[in-house]
Order: structure tokens, then sequence, then C-alpha cells
């Protein structure tokens, strides 16, 4: 229990440190060219990306409801 628990915890962390790189290349990007423009035509990739997205926004829920209660009930 305590083993799958630590791979979800690193695997959730992984995604949204992934989801923060990838933000700040786009906003880089941005501040230099002014414009971002992105085109995926490979579904594998398309389908990959969407669903670390996914786990990376159901991760972030976690943590928050879990931090959120025990900020609440101390």
């Amino acid at each position: 229990m305590m083993r799958t628990r630590q791979i979800f915890h690193v695997m959730g962390l992984s995604c949204l440190g992934g989801a923060v790189f990838l933000q700040i290349l786009v906003f880089t990007h941005i501040l230099f060219q002014d414009y971002f423009l992105a085109v995926e035509t490979n579904m594998f990739v398309l389908t990959f990306e969407v669903a670390l997205t996914v786990l990376a926004f159901g991760y972030f829920v976690y943590i928050y409801r879990l931090i959120w209660r025990k900020v609440r009930y101390g």
C-alpha cells in the first residue's frame, strides 16, 4: 500500500513538474516572438499529452483536497 502511494505521488508530481516546465517554455516563446503556434499531427502524442494533463489535474485536485482537510481539521 505504501509503495503504491509513493508511485502515485511520484507520477503526480512528475506530471505537475512537466506541466510547469512546458508553460515556462510557452511563455518564454511568447515573450520573445509575441505569439505561439503549436500544431500536433501525431495522434499518439496528442492523446498522451491529453492523458498527462488529465492525470496532472486529478493529482492537483487530490493534493489540494488533502491539504485543505489537514488545514481545516488540524
